[in-house]
């Protein structure tokens, strides 16, 4: 599952590749990590929300903990109760540079990264929902990965072609989720030696 990506354009960029309204004017970081905010298009606005849906939990003493975002929606679960109302009514597009995963022994994973080499801005398939913990959030829809993917995890996020785009945002659930497939065009794959995690 994707628990970082890299967006490095502005959101005036961003308005101008997805035909987009610019209502932010945000200093999102380059690098995205989950319950941060990240740029999404959604009902033809470019906005900042949080990048993961709250999940709060309870403690042995019964009080609430503190939400965890839960950043990633399988295309198989789509149905399930917290993702359900947010995929029929509430899709939009994620801006992506390129996304990583954790590659390497459990302790020294390293990070792996992927990207298009003829979109140097792509879009995800996402969906969203206000929260009242955190506002406006959202979440990346992954599916299982593709050949240039899967030595490294078995799913990957749903990218979606420009052509695809409306029907993404616009078109019937049924007409969307048949999207949610590995991406079968090239990529360009970068190993690294810098750390999974960054202590």
């Amino acid at each position: 599952m994707c628990n970082l990506y890299k967006m490095d354009r502005s959101a005036a960029e961003v308005a101008r590749l997805f035909n987009g309204v610019e209502t932010v004017n945000t200093n999102a970081p380059a690098e995205i990590y989950p319950g941060y905010p990240g740029l999404v298009v959604a009902g033809g606005e470019v906005r900042s929300m949080a990048w993961g849906f709250p999940l709060v939990l309870k403690g042995k003493n019964g009080l609430p903990l503190k939400p965890k975002p839960v950043n990633n929606t399988r295309a198989d679960k789509l149905d399930s109760f917290m993702w359900r109302n947010s995929f029929t009514k509430r899709r939009c597009l994620i801006p992506v540079t390129e996304f990583a995963e954790a590659e390497g022994p459990k302790g020294t994973k390293t990070r792996t990264w992927f990207a298009l080499p003829d979109q140097p801005l792509f879009a995800v398939a996402g969906i969203w929902r206000d929260t009242p913990e955190w506002g406006p959030a959202y979440s990346m829809v992954m599916t299982e990965a593709c050949m240039h993917v899967a030595g490294v995890h078995d799913r990957m996020p749903v990218i979606l072609m420009p052509c695809e785009w409306a029907r993404w945002t616009e078109g019937a659930p049924g007409q969307a989720r048949e999207l949610c497939v590995p991406y079968a065009g090239e990529m360009a794959i970068t190993r690294t030696n810098d750390p999974w995690v960054r202590r």
